[in-house]
């Protein structure tokens, strides 16, 4: 399979939701699913069962509630009307752990007969990573498994030896055909568009090397803290819940070479050789944070190390990267939410035009910024000569914005697209084994020898250490300047 200029219908379909009244499936799961069934999306006939252990039975109509309120409360389609009375009529419930299959295997049953003919299966396992070994277990001894597909949620894995037992463990059961490994990041469309950008245009190009990039920021901060999830980041820090998990891939779509075709295997062959390459991660290149007051948080050991703040410089050994600098940032309780690539070109060799005022100061002149938090926008920095009798240069800008120049009426967010691609057998967005081995093949250093975090501020922009490893560049966000 792969990207498609049409939008074709899934077939048939049941699906089946582990975890469907957990935070994820009542965020962005239910809601999703209602709202590819009310733009058309989804398969002819269909079924949505959510499935939980048996001694949290819920009856189909108290599944039906939930769902309602899910939408309700999350949902851009507000569940109403005659389009709400169709998705409910095909939510069903059913009960599964390793030792008992019987009230999941007989709802999957009754509703393929209801469907008809032979539907596909796909499961989603929307469950904490600690259980995932066990809802496998569950599906092989359901045998409901076979010509069926799994996606599976991050972080898939911990550190490199638990990635590959995890990845044994999925394929004593599952082909690799059959797996999707999700991430929201690579379902949104400014993603996408990273790929239109440079694959599209002509122009691009040949500037997209090292002669003419200095170097690459990929910048993801939050504004909001661990929301109560003390028990999940606290064995999993912002380092392995962010930078290997989101920003890692979005690397790969700036950094990968054009792929021959869009299918599913040559963007992620494409996708996989720049993690081939890229050098193992030195722990003198990384920063790590804790924001004050972190270990007040509910369910926080008073003595943490773990960091919710992660930046760390990634180099690619490459052709087309040698001597690039990729720095990467994220953290918690920064002072703005963005999601943004900025790609900075090297001075001019005869620099001829003495730089004045800001741009001397940032150290900025031109400038690609590529803002992926959908609906996204890209601009293009550069400078020009300011008005008046003296040439002078001034920071200039052309800015595309996709709320401009496209309707949002079709959009749909991350999960929706990525669960429709599931359903359609694409895996191009999805995460493939042996990248993910790899990912934390390089990090190994890192996470054998992490830097202890320093505190910082709430609001800030992490520990005040992070300006020394961008040197001698500067951090770069569109409305903030770090000198």
């Amino acid at each position: 399979m792969s990207r498609s200029m049409a939008s074709p219908t899934p077939d048939n379909h049941v699906i089946v939701i582990f975890g469907a009244t957990g935070d994820l499936a009542r965020r962005k799961l239910l809601p999703g699913l209602f709202h590819l069934a009310k733009a058309g999306l989804m398969p002819a006939d269909y079924r949505v069962i959510g499935c939980g252990r048996p001694r949290s039975a819920l009856t189909d109509a108290q599944f039906r509630e939930h769902a309602r309120e899910a939408c309700a409360e999350f949902g851009d389609s507000k569940p109403s009307g005659a389009a709400w009375a169709n998705f409910e009529s095909r939510l069903r419930y059913g009960t599964a752990d390793p030792t008992d299959q019987g009230g999941l295997v007989k709802v999957v049953q009754q509703s393929e007969k209801e469907i008809g003919g032979h539907p596909r299966r796909l499961f989603h396992l929307a469950v904490p990573p600690a259980a995932f070994e066990s809802v496998i277990d569950t599906l092989a001894a359901s045998g409901l498994t076979p010509d069926s597909r799994v996606i599976i949620e991050k972080p898939f894995g911990h550190d490199l030896a638990s990635a590959r037992e995890l990845n044994q463990k999925v394929h004593s059961v599952f082909d690799e055909s059959q797996v999707f490994r999700i991430d929201h990041f690579l379902g949104k469309e400014s993603v996408d568009n990273i790929l239109a950008l440079r694959f599209a245009n002509e122009f691009l190009e040949p500037i997209w090397y090292r002669d003419h990039i200095s170097h690459v920021q990929i910048d993801v901060p939050e504004t909001i803290g661990i929301e109560g999830r003390a028990d999940f980041f606290e064995g999993t820090g912002t380092f392995r819940d962010m930078i290997v998990t989101h920003l890692f891939q979005v690397l790969g779509f700036v950094a990968m070479e054009a792929p021959t075709s869009l299918s599913a295997k040559c963007l992620r062959d494409e996708k996989v050789k720049v993690f081939e390459a890229l050098k193992p991660l030195d722990p003198a290149h990384a920063v790590y944070g804790q924001y004050q007051g972190y270990l007040d948080e509910p369910g926080v050991s008073a003595t943490s190390q773990t960091e919710t703040f992660a930046a760390v410089r990634a180099e690619i050994d490459n052709w087309r990267w040698a001597g690039v600098p990729f720095y990467l940032r994220s953290g918690k309780l920064l002072a703005q939410h963005r999601s943004v690539i900025t790609l900075t070109l090297r001075e001019p060799t005869l620099r001829m035009f003495p730089l004045q005022g800001r741009v001397s100061r940032d150290g900025r002149g031109n400038q690609l910024v590529i803002d992926f938090d959908d609906p996204g926008w890209i601009a293009l920095r550069f400078l020009a000569k300011q008005p008046g009798p003296a040439l002078r240069l001034g920071q200039a800008e052309m800015e595309f914005r996709y709320s401009d120049s496209f309707t949002r009426e079709h959009g749909l967010e991350g999960y929706e697209r990525l669960i429709l691609d599931a359903m359609l057998g694409d895996q191009s967005l999805f995460t493939r084994a042996d990248g993910i081995e790899r990912l934390w093949e390089i990090s190994a250093p890192l996470l054998e020898h992490p830097p202890a975090p320093g505190p910082y501020a709430r609001g800030s922009w992490g520990p005040d250490s992070v300006r020394k490893l961008i040197a001698p560049y500067h951090w770069y966000l569109p409305d903030q300047h770090t000198p």
